[in-house]
């Protein structure tokens, strides 16, 4: 039996060129797409798995010929090699078509044709060009410029972009194509590829104008004037712990949602609670848009297992395990009757929660649903569902020939997105799901772009290190983004693209103008070879492809913060010192960078003040030797930094203000969760909770090469004024916690009841929340006016 080892090269040129042959008998039935960087391709609409990728060279794309072949029809009996001349023959019907390696001659039934490239031999794969090998047997070839793709069908049935997008999405087809998908998956992650992949966890965790929001989340209809979640993109709401309508205030305490009435302060009290405690369900976010509440958790469910038990290896008498299985669930109340809260819809998706976004009424929800695959293990449940109360109430299986597959996903597991709107809770939710996964989410008022990063790291020899053997790994990181478009509670896929590199979170990505900005670290800090850690900024056009980059931004560093602002970006590095980058992106295919602040300490967070000046936190440092323990100098955290950069002059930017907090140890739920700043340039007002550790006076660092970490000291809301002219003074400290709780802590205080998780106003009323308690205080001078406590 011939070993068939039969690779190809797609190669073509924009202008078409004509090969008059004689055609098989049968005229062409099959369309195929192979696009340059991934390892499958379409085929009659459904994805195919290949064990190589496609790539470009020479401004020529190479894909295994072996699949070419295959997506013409030609079985694999019909592909022949030939070693001794080193030659390929394909056949199908009547025709038959060969060429050799380093030749420029093929042959169609005999007839002899010039090609303008030669076929290669490459780590003994042969490549072949495309164009010619699919017309000779009677094909159309062209190429699509915006998706790198190659485009093969029959005269006048050419696979065409949907709806005049690059959206070329194949479909999963049936359980046997899912297997082979995933099979090929897992290779790559096992390292037979000559990489190792994997994928981070995903996060749980917009607008016309790309301009930064200080609060923009749409309320309902009082006419109070009370403060919105703080978001990224105004006009794009995003789930949050609290919510206020102006009149009431909504939370998501423990296992209920807890609703008080808030204004006047002077007659707060607890109206309703929403108790989930026996109910299998875990509150996590809510949205409260004047008639509904949205709450937003997961729920548990225990399947039987993923596959058969092999009783040789377990005994029969032994139960097989069932496993547990999370969704997430949004639940929809009507809320006009405060008091008698009424339930008005369900949508439970199959998976875990990734994000959300809500624009005017309409809610949308991405979630992800692993896909456990064993291979020669049956997969019992491997199909996505959903329940959507508003169309029967039961679950519902997203079958084979319905599920899209992104080109190279990143991670074996489904990507569910949904939408639905509010005012109609009788309409059905719009809900599709992908062969994919998504760790953080961007939204505009008219797009929503899903981030996925692949950790790739090439393994290189062998090097002996201090009597062992390591792989040495080089970070070839990746961010595919899927973008979806925005219509009244639909999303519609639209197109893909991918950077190099990592993002941060999902203030690592903006769109302005048609155009879409990502700013990405690769490589390694602790490296001091050509992998070290470099950052970049891609900018992409509105099919996703790249127009413009800066790369090798802070060498050795890695990126803490990022702020797209319009047509420029603020970006913060680290490693011991805060270079606070000011980049230009007016041009967007010539992005620079206009000018940099190096300063001790970093931002992890940056917000907007006004078009000029930028709010930053995060942590002081200071830099010490470390020469008692054979190191070099290190940059240590101190306590919690607050910093106004004055941006006016872009080439010189400088820090006006700087604000310190405690001391080692310091923290605030915002420098991870922007969600928890409460700010207003009107009132000159910043809040956020804080908890304080300090190091008391006399105390002996016991001869550490590094600093002390602080005692607990404080826990609460640290409340500010903000101006330009006097920068941060602090108006006062606002704390739940009682003279006792104090006393308890000693020299440290973990998570409580008490803890102060996030502040608001209402008119001139200023409210801190915590599990236990929300208290009301003048804005004025913080003069206690009520609490509530919460039982």
């Amino acid at each position: 039996m011939r070993k068939i080892v039969v690779l190809g090269i797609i190669l073509f040129t924009l202008a078409g060129f004509l090969i008059n042959y004689s055609r098989a008998s049968a005229e062409p039935d099959h369309s195929a797409i192979f696009t340059a960087g991934q390892r499958a391709y379409t085929s009659d609409g459904l994805a195919k798995a290949m064990d190589a990728q496609t790539f470009i060279e020479n401004n020529r794309a190479y894909v295994p010929m072996r699949y070419l072949a295959l997506s013409l029809g030609i079985s694999d009996e019909n592909i022949a090699w030939n070693s001794s001349s080193q030659s390929v023959t394909l056949a199908q019907g009547d025709v038959t078509v060969s060429a050799a390696i380093g030749g420029s001659t093929l042959y169609v039934n005999g007839q002899p044709s010039t090609m303008d490239v030669a076929p290669v031999l490459r780590d003994s794969r042969a490549y072949l060009p495309a164009r010619y090998i699919a017309e000779a047997f009677g094909y159309t070839v062209d190429w699509h410029q915006a998706t790198q793709s190659v485009l093969i069908g029959p005269p006048g049935g050419l696979p065409q972009p949907a709806q005049g997008e690059a959206a070329f999405l194949p479909s999963v087809g049936s359980y046997e194509n899912l297997k082979e998908l995933l099979k090929n998956k897992q290779a790559q992650y096992e390292g037979e590829l000559d990489f190792v992949t994997g994928a981070v966890p995903a996060q749980s965790m917009a607008r016309e104008e790309s301009k930064a929001a200080p609060g923009a989340a749409p309320g309902g209809s009082s006419d109070n004037d009370y403060s919105r979640t703080n978001v990224q993109v105004e006009g794009v709401d995003e789930a949050d712990i609290v919510k206020t309508d102006g009149n009431y205030i909504y939370q998501v305490n423990k296992e209920r949602i807890v609703i008080a009435e808030a204004y006047p302060p002077e007659g707060m009290s607890v109206v309703s609670t929403l108790s989930y405690a026996d109910k299998a369900f875990s509150p996590a976010e809510i949205y409260v848009d004047g008639t509904y509440l949205v709450v937003i958790g997961r729920t548990i469910n225990y399947y039987p297992p993923l596959y058969k038990v092999d009783t040789r290896i377990m005994p029969e008498m032994m139960p097989p395990y069932h496993y547990q299985g999370e969704n997430m669930k949004a639940i929809i109340y009507n809320i006009e009757d405060k008091a008698n809260v009424r339930q008005v819809r369900e949508l439970e998706l199959n998976g875990s929660y990734v994000s959300s976004r809500k624009t005017g009424d309409s809610l949308y929800l991405i979630a992800n649903k692993n896909i456990y695959y064993y291979p020669g293990r049956e997969i019992d449940e491997p199909k996505p569902m959903y329940r959507d109360s508003a169309a029967g109430g039961g679950f519902v299986e997203i079958d084979y020939p319905d599920i899209k597959c992104f080109p190279d996903f990143a991670e074996p597991s489904y990507l569910i997105v949904a939408g639905l709107k509010l005012d109609s809770p009788g309409e059905a939710a719009s809900v599709s799901s992908y062969l994919g996964s998504g760790q953080n989410i961007y939204a505009s008022t008219d797009n929503l772009y899903v981030a996925v990063t692949s950790y790739n790291y090439y393994r290189g020899p062998v090097v002996p290190l201090r009597e062992a053997e390591i792989w040495p790994s080089y970070d070839t990181s990746k961010t595919k983004v899927y973008k979806f478009g925005l219509d009244d509670g639909r999303l519609t896929y639209k197109s893909s693209g991918e950077v190099p590199g990592s993002i941060l979170n999902q203030f690592s990505m903006d769109e302005h103008n048609g155009y879409f900005r990502i700013a990405t670290t690769r490589g390694e800090v602790w490296r001091t070879d050509g992998n070290t850690s470099k950052n970049n900024v891609y900018v992409l056009d509105s099919s996703l492809n790249i127009t413009g980059k800066i790369e090798g931004i802070a060498p050795g560093e890695k990126i803490y913060s990022v702020r797209f602002m319009g047509d420029r970006a603020y970006m913060v590095t680290f490693k011991k010192v805060d270079p606070f980058f000011v980049l230009d992106l007016q041009d967007p295919q010539n992005p620079a960078i206009l000018g940099k602040l190096k300063i001790p300490g970093y931002s992890d967070y940056l917000h907007p003040y006004d078009e000029n000046h930028i709010i930053g936190f995060g942590k002081d440092t200071v830099e010490m030797g470390a020469k008692e323990w054979g190191g070099d100098s290190m940059a240590f955290y101190m306590g919690m930094k607050m910093a106004v950069f004055d941006v006016s002059d872009v080439s010189n930017p400088v820090e006006m203000f700087r604000e310190v907090i405690g001391d080692r140890g310091t923290d605030s739920e915002l420098l991870h969760n922007h969600k928890a700043l409460l700010f207003s340039k009107d009132k000159n007002l910043l809040a956020f909770p804080v908890r304080v550790m300090e190091v008391r006076s006399g105390t002996d660092s016991y001869g550490q090469p590094w600093p002390e970490y602080g005692t607990f000291s404080f826990q609460g809301a640290y409340v500010y004024n903000i101006d330009l002219e006097s920068g941060f003074s602090l108006k006062g400290r606002i704390t739940h916690l009682a003279g006792e709780d104090y006393l308890k802590a000693g020299n440290y205080w973990y998570d409580s009841e008490k803890d102060v998780q996030r502040i608001l106003y209402i008119n001139n009323t200023l409210y801190t929340l915590s599990q236990g308690m929300i208290k009301a205080n003048s804005m004025g001078d913080l003069t206690e006016l009520n609490k509530l406590e919460i039982k």
